[in-house]
Parts: structure tokens; sequence; C-alpha cells
């Protein structure tokens, strides 16, 4: 009872903690850009000491204009400009590179601003491969972004961008490439007839491991044959993309600029179902708990399983309806095995890649009750920044609230994600260091 008692008392006060929040930015103004796609909410505190401190978010396609950090930092005395991307809500008009210069257009409004002196770029989930491709290629040139290796090369357009002052990492994915790595099903072995499965690879096969009830458990033999095939299948995807890219460059198809590129089957991340791939960290790491207090040690997902099976064959969720252009420079990557051996910068939508290139300050977080906890800690091991942190908030979901299926399964309350995840945020802003 006391137990319970504590919970719901933890509740409520987070609920009163973020109707504050809410209120603490009453009037964002409305910001348009160039292209008219891009778009921006800029937010400044309603009241009280303002920082010299901007912060930007922004993602290759979701609108962040509301994104919960924007209220949660200016609650926390921050300017934040909350952006909405060209490529707003379609993935398939996707050309990643010049998702930067959406950036650079950001980053030139807020300083623009009174008072405001420097300016910190937030990665969110996929805004993490854009905010980080971004800042590497601002402080390497397009030599970064363009190579042999590249599956699509940047425009000169990118050449001299202004530079961030710092970097804030947010439950960044490693990629939008390697999200669809590993949502393949390489168990399809025709793609003009994805009915067609090996069943050996076939992950919501019972036999399998699968669990159509709850959670499932595989067999390293089995995680091994599966991951490498999804890497096959990717690269077989990527080869057939290139071939076509070849044929439209020689007039030989009938558009003359870009072509349809249909994926069926991409239902199938084995994170979503199993909490053995990915649970963590590989060494200690801090993690902040829900009372406030900072422990080290090697931090474990608490997230619940998810069912995707029935999602899989289906045309709205298992369907990536994409072109030429959109699959190649924002949804393939190379590897020979999804998990563990990738060419990470065979794509310029890739998180590891971009920040071996990244000397700002850098605070990577990821939350505790999703499946990105073991990729943050990959991102922060490859960042070339002497000033770094990583820490792991407890039973926060990808979208930084509370988790509560969590807590029903662990017995334990989150209901202060939120509120110590912006603090811990806002303390290392302004700890001195972009003075």
């Amino acid at each position: 009872m006391k137990n319970m008692l504590r919970s719901a008392a933890l509740t409520c006060a987070a609920i009163i903690s973020s109707l504050s929040v809410a209120q603490a930015q009453s009037n964002p103004r409305y910001v348009a850009f160039q292209p008219s796609a891009t778009k921006g909410a800029l937010y400044t505190p309603d009241s009280g000491t303002k920082s010299h401190i901007a912060f930007l978010t922004i993602h290759r396609t979701s609108n962040f204009m509301n994104m919960i950090g924007t209220r949660e930092l200016a609650a926390r005395g921050f300017t934040v400009l909350g952006m909405n991307p060209r490529s707003d809500n379609n993935e398939a008009i996707v050309n990643f590179e010049n998702v930067a210069l959406d950036i650079k257009q950001g980053i030139e409004y807020l300083r623009k601003q009174p008072g405001i002196t420097k300016v910190i770029l937030i990665g969110f989930s996929g805004g993490g491969p854009a905010t980080t491709f971004y800042q590497a290629t601002a402080e390497k040139g397009t030599a970064y972004c363009r190579g042999s290796n590249k599956l699509t090369q940047c425009p000169e357009s990118l050449a001299n961008l202004p530079k961030a002052d710092g970097m804030l990492l947010l439950d960044a994915h490693p990629g939008n490439t390697v999200n669809a790595l590993r949502s393949l099903n390489p168990s399809v072995m025709d793609e003009a007839d994805p009915r067609k499965i090996d069943a050996a690879l076939d992950p919501f096969d019972p036999k399998n491991g699968f669990n159509p009830d709850g959670l499932s458990t595989y067999t390293p033999e089995f995680l091994e044959r599966y991951f490498k095939a999804q890497a096959a299948r990717m690269n077989r995807l990527i080869d057939k993309a290139l071939a076509m890219r070849a044929d439209v460059a020689a007039g030989k198809t009938p558009t003359t600029d870009d072509m349809p590129f249909i994926v069926y089957r991409n239902r199938a991340r084995l994170m979503d179902i199993s909490m053995s791939v990915h649970p963590g960290t590989v060494k200690p790491h801090k993690l902040l708990k829900d009372d406030g207090t900072i422990s080290t040690e090697l931090v474990r997902s608490v997230r619940v399983a998810t069912q995707s099976a029935k999602l899989d064959r289906t045309l709205e969720n298992g369907t990536m309806f994409l072109t030429l252009t959109s699959f190649l420079s924002a949804n393939a990557i190379r590897a020979k095995d999804s998990m563990v051996d990738i060419d990470w910068c065979s794509s310029n939508n890739s998180t590891p890649c971009a920040l071996r290139e990244i000397s700002v300050p850098l605070l990577v977080t990821a939350m505790g009750a999703h499946y990105f906890i073991a990729d943050n800690e990959i991102h922060y091991d490859a960042a070339a920044s002497k000033d770094k942190d990583y820490i792991v908030i407890e039973g926060a979901v990808h979208g930084q609230t509370p988790c509560e299926p969590c807590s029903k399964v662990t017995g334990k309350s989150y209901a202060y994600a939120t509120k110590n995840l912006y603090d811990y945020v806002a303390k290392w802003a302004s700890a001195g260091r972009f003075n």
C-alpha cells in the first residue's frame, strides 16, 4: 500500500510539474524559412533570467516545432527553435544531405537573436543523424560527405556551414539507414514476391523462438544467421537501386530524374520483440534514477516487448514507399552484419560516422525504457569530442516521458523521468563550457 501511495504521489507531482512547464512558454513565435516547407517555432522564457544559449531541434521528416524539449528547455531559461524540415512527413521526397541547408538557416536565425551567443544542436531520434551530419560537415567541410565510399554525395552548397557550439543527443538512433537495415525481414527470398520466404530465417515462426503472446527468445545461432541475412538483403537492395540509378542516368527509364523504390516486409526488428537483443550497455555508465540520484552500473533497458508479426506484411506499416534518392541517401547502408559489422561511413545518414569528426562539447543521453541504450554507448565511444558525457534516464520511453507499462512490470515509478532529464541537460549547458 505504501508503494502504491508513493507511486500515486510521484505521478501527481510529475503531472503538476509538466503543467507548469507547459505554461512556461505561452506564445512561441512562428518563423518561416525558404523553401516554404521549412518552418519553425521559437520558444523563449516567459519570465526570469534568459540564458545566452539557444538550442535548435530538427528531424529529417518529423515536425519538431512542438517537440517536448522546446517547452522543457524554455522553462529552464533557454531559447529553443523547433524546426519543421523541407521533407515534412514525406520520406519519399527526402534528399538527406539537403537537411543541412535547413539547419544552416536555423543556426543563422538564432545567432541574430538578441543576447544569443551560443547554439547547441539537439539530435533527438532521427534528428541525431541529421544534426551530427550537419556538424561534421561544418567542421570538416564537404570532404567529409563526399567520396567513392559514399552511396550519395553532398552538394557543394554545404561548403562553409556555420558551426554549432555544442551537441545534445536525446536517444539518438545510429541512422535511419541502420534502423531500416535492422527492420528488414531477411527471410524474404524474392523482392518481386515477398511472400516467398526462407522459413529458417522467419522471425515470426515459433520454431525459431517467436512468442506471439509475449517475449520472444532466439538462440545465439539464429541471431547470428539473422543479422548476417539482414545485411545481405540490404546489400542486394542497394545493388538493385544503384543499377536503377545508372539506368536513369543513361536515359533507359520512363522518368529522367528519379524512380520509385518500394521495399516490402520491413517490420522485423528483433529489439522490438526480444529483450536479449541490445539489452543495455556493455560497460558501466551513469544511470539517472527517478529519485534524482546517479549510479554507475551496467544499465539494462526496462522496455516492454511489442509485437510486429501482423504489421510486417501490411502496406501501411510494413512497406517503405521511397524513391531511389530517398532510399540511397537516407535508408541504405552497407553491412556484413546488421548489429556488429556495419560500414558506418558508407552513408551520410550515420551518427557514429559523423561523431568521429565532431569536436564540440557533447552530451549523449539514452532513454532507459527503449532499445537505443547500446547504440548511444557506441555514439559516446565513437565521439571525437574531448568534452563528452553519457547518461541513461531511468524509465523514460523514446519520447522522453515515463514508461507506465514498464512500471507495471518492475513495480517502480518513473514519474520524474522528464524532469530529471531536462534538469540534467540544463545543468550541463550552464556549467561554464559555453561561456
